[in-house]
């Protein structure tokens, strides 16, 4: 998305806390194949076939509406058919538990009447999950807003955008506030529009998947800004941060929302990929940002305990 490429870029030129190594882009890009790159949903442990085509365009929406900030030092963990999840897993595992249940979490009718109580069953774990009020807020925020210009099914929303990426994310922009992801920085408003960019590139697969073709302009989509790419790109040697920055993170010292150093990260991640993208293309192969985005995520999956951790920031955004 140009806004997202061009403000972002402001941010990248002046850094101070975040480079990109650009040498460490092209070797890595030598290294990979497109190929290699599925979708993270594919790889999901949690079985959807149940759903049909309206509740799984559905339970998309409910599950980037609130799928942020789900660290703490107790991992939220969600047991589901014998099972235990964390991160964004343990959502999918949550909505799926609260359908199985018979809970109609799917229903925007449902859930824009929730009452605070039978949200944070729906979302029981082994601990309560961060920011539960904030997403008790958001999904009714998000149920309300879409029973208002539509029958309250997502596939509506998506109908109305004409299946096209550019005009679906200038929906849910406007539509839904909690979408509206953007920092300032320096006196400029910088935009990401991580959670957004994620449900319409989901969505995008989803009719891929079923046979159809991509949304339309589904390549202007930028990577998400979030906490697990910054993480692999450290490792990888293509972000590098200033030493006092590197501390904070070892130390799980929390980064303000909306600081320098946060936006900085931010900002840096979706260049790092757009580089990404541009090295694949000098290649001869177009490998679009949002790709690169998914098989960066899900090299986060590793386990090594030996890696930086993420950096830690309490946020809405991602």
């Amino acid at each position: 998305m140009k806004k997202v490429l061009e403000t972002t870029n402001f941010v990248v030129e002046r850094s101070e806390a975040v480079h990109i190594c650009a040498d460490k882009i092209e070797a890595l890009v030598g290294q990979l194949s497109d190929e290699r790159m599925p979708p993270w949903l594919h790889d999901s442990p949690i079985d959807f076939s149940n759903l049909s085509d309206a509740e799984f365009l559905n339970f998309l929406l409910v599950l980037h509406s609130v799928s942020f900030c789900y660290w703490g030092n107790v991992k939220w963990t969600v047991e589901y058919r014998g099972r235990l999840y964390h991160g964004a897993w343990g959502m999918v595992a949550a909505i799926m538990r609260a359908i199985d249940e018979g809970r109609p979490i799917l229903d925007s009718q449902y859930r824009a009447k929730i009452s605070s109580d039978e949200y944070a069953e729906i979302l029981r774990g082994n601990i309560t999950i961060p920011l539960l009020t904030e997403r008790w807020r958001i999904t009714r925020e998000v149920a309300s807003a879409l029973l208002s210009v539509s029958d309250g099914n997502f596939a509506s929303l998506v109908q109305q955008a004409h299946k096209d990426a550019a005009h679906l994310l200038d929906l849910l922009i406007d539509l839904f506030p909690s979408f509206e992801d953007s920092s300032q920085y320096r006196g400029k408003t910088i935009y990401f529009y991580k959670r957004a960019q994620l449900l319409v590139e989901d969505t995008s697969q989803f009719f891929k998947d079923r046979g159809g073709n991509d949304l339309e302009n589904i390549n202007v989509l930028t990577a998400c800004a979030d906490y697990k790419l910054p993480q692999v790109l450290e490792r990888l040697g293509v972000l590098s941060y200033t030493k006092p920055l590197k501390e904070k993170i070892v130390a799980k010292i929390c980064i303000p929302h909306e600081s320098l150093e946060e936006v900085e990260i931010r900002a840096n991640t979706i260049w790092a990929i757009e580089m990404m993208r541009q090295s694949f293309e000098k290649r001869g192969k177009k490998v679009p940002s949002h790709v690169i985005s998914n098989y960066i995520w899900l090299l986060g999956k590793d386990r090594n305990t030996n890696i930086t951790p993420h950096h830690r920031t309490v946020t809405t955004a991602y």
